[in-house]
C-alpha cells in the first residue's frame, strides 16, 4: 500500500504509515480494502486502455516525426495523472505546427492535450483576434446594452476557460515567474478571484499568440518585472510632482 502513495509521501511518512496499518483487521475490513485495491486495478486498466486510444489518435493526427527537424525535449514533468503515452511530447509538437506551447508557465503535456482537445489547432480561423477567443473562453467581461444604458454581464465559462484558471492557480503559487507577481500584486488590490481571472486571461492571449504567430515566449522573472512596475510608480510620483511644482529627490543612503 505504501508503494501505491505519492511519492512526497513514501519519502517524508513512511513510517507513519506503517504504523497506522497495524492495528486489529477484522473480516468485514479486509473484505472492504480487498474490493477498493479491486477496483482500482479495474480504473487503472481502463485509463491505460484510454491511452492508448488517444495515443492511436494522435499518431494520425501528427504524423511521422522528420529526422531533420525532430522535437525538443519537454521543458516540464508531466506529473502522476498524466497519460501515459510514448512519445507525447513530440506528436503535440507536430500537432501545434513545430511550436513549443509548453514554455508557457503553467503549461505542460497533459495540460496542452487537453487544452487543443477543447480549441484545436488553427485558432485563427475560429477566434480572428486574441480578444474573441478570451471572450469565447468567458475570461474576458461581457457587456449589455439597452438603448443608451450600458452595464457589465458576467460571462459562463466553458472547460477551455476553466482549464486556464485552474493553470493559472498553479502559476499564481510561483515565487520566480513574473506573471507570479501579476497575480500576487492585484490580489492584494482585488482579491484572488479577480486576480485569477484577469491572470487565466493572460495565459490564454499568450496561448493565442503562441498558436497563431509563434513568437517564442521568454519568461522574463519576478526581479524583471518587479523593475518594470517601479519604473512605471516613479514615472507617476514624477507625473504628480510637476503637477504640484515640487522636485523629486533620492533618499539619501
Amino acid at each position: 500500500m505504501l508503494a501505491l502513495c505519492d511519492a512526497q509521501i513514501q519519502k517524508n511518512k513512511a513510517g507513519r504509515l506503517r504504523a497506522a496499518l497495524e492495528g486489529t483487521w477484522k473480516e468485514e475490513h479486509l473484505f472492504a480494502l480487498r474490493q477498493a485495491y479491486e477496483l482500482w486495478q479495474s480504473y487503472q486498466k481502463k485509463i491505460a486502455e484510454c491511452d492508448q486510444a488517444i495515443e492511436k489518435v494522435l499518431v494520425v493526427l501528427a504524423g511521422p516525426e522528420d529526422p531533420k527537424n525532430p522535437a525538443p525535449p519537454p521543458t516540464k514533468r508531466g506529473g502522476v495523472n498524466a497519460p501515459q503515452i510514448t512519445g507525447l511530447h513530440g506528436m503535440l509538437w507536430r500537432l501545434c505546427g513545430n511550436k513549443e506551447l509548453t514554455t508557457l508557465p503553467g503549461v505542460a503535456d497533459y495540460v496542452l492535450l487537453q487544452l487543443l482537445a477543447e480549441v484545436g489547432t488553427d485558432l485563427a480561423k475560429n477566434w480572428q483576434t486574441e480578444k474573441h477567443f478570451t471572450a469565447w473562453l468567458g475570461l474576458a467581461p461581457g457587456s449589455r446594452q439597452s438603448g443608451k444604458r450600458r452595464g457589465n454581464q458576467k460571462r459562463g465559462r466553458n472547460r477551455a476557460g476553466r482549464l486556464f484558471c485552474v493553470i493559472a492557480r498553479s502559476v499564481g503559487r510561483s515565487v520566480d515567474k513574473a506573471l507570479g507577481g501579476f497575480y500576487r500584486r492585484l490580489k492584494g488590490r482585488r482579491g484572488g478571484l479577480v486576480a485569477n481571472l484577469a491572470l487565466a486571461r493572460k495565459l490564454a492571449e499568450l496561448f493565442w499568440r503562441l498558436m497563431v504567430h509563434g513568437s517564442t515566449y521568454v519568461e522574463q522573472g519576478l526581479k524583471k518585472y518587479e523593475e518594470k512596475v517601479a519604473q512605471t510608480e516613479q514615472h507617476f510620483l514624477q507625473k504628480l510632482a510637476r503637477k504640484y511644482n515640487m522636485v523629486l529627490q533620492p533618499k539619501a543612503v
